[in-house]
């Protein structure tokens, strides 16, 4: 076998486990069964819980799924945030474009998901409806843009009724709202013309 098709198999041998999960969680489906006793799943608007989640998923070598609303929220960020503030207010819960079909196969899920407004995304508290989580430990990775996590603990305890919620690990990780407010700064300040 020549090097360079020693190598290829090789990268590939690493990357096929994740690349599987991947394409599972991007189709909204379910994960794929490995044994693992461990499940990953996540929501993402802008790719950075995702990133965590995968981490997390490849490192403990545990089953991966992506929390998907039925509808899928505006790709424009503001009519997303529009959008969350109006489910949230109204408490409105979006269906899921998928479950995890044996959630009882997992002892430990980790959740991740984004700060939307000082709380829990609504496709959160979906996703945390939808699935008996009594007697599993339950740990949240959240990400926020800087003001922390609002009452999202008190949504995630509210309705994972049963569960055992370990403290979470959070991280500021808002590129996209900084992003825009710096284009917003710079085209404020030139007069176009």
């Amino acid at each position: 076998m020549s090097d360079l098709t020693r190598r290829a198999t090789l990268a590939a041998s690493a990357v096929l486990p994740w690349a599987t999960a991947q394409a599972v969680a991007d189709a909204g489906a379910s994960p794929m069964p490995s044994g693992s006793r461990v499940l990953v799943a996540f929501f993402t608007r802008s790719g950075n819980t995702k990133v965590i989640a995968g981490t997390v998923q490849r490192d403990l070598k545990a089953d991966l799924f992506e929390i998907r609303p039925a509808q899928p929220y505006p790709e424009d960020y503001e009519e997303t945030v529009a959008q969350a503030q109006r489910e949230t207010e109204r408490r409105y819960e979006p269906p899921l474009a998928a479950t995890v079909p044996d959630i009882a196969a997992y002892d430990t899920v980790f959740l991740g998901l984004p700060i939307w407004g000082t709380t829990a995304p609504p496709v959160i508290r979906s996703f945390l409806r939808s699935h008996d989580l009594k007697g599993r430990t339950l740990r949240p990775i959240i990400t926020h843009g800087g003001y922390g996590l609002g009452d999202s603990m008190a949504v995630i305890r509210a309705h994972a009724s049963g569960a055992m919620v370990a403290e979470p690990f959070s991280m500021e990780a808002d590129q996209e709202r900084r992003t825009l407010n710096k284009v917003r700064g710079w085209l404020g300040s030139i007069k176009p013309g």
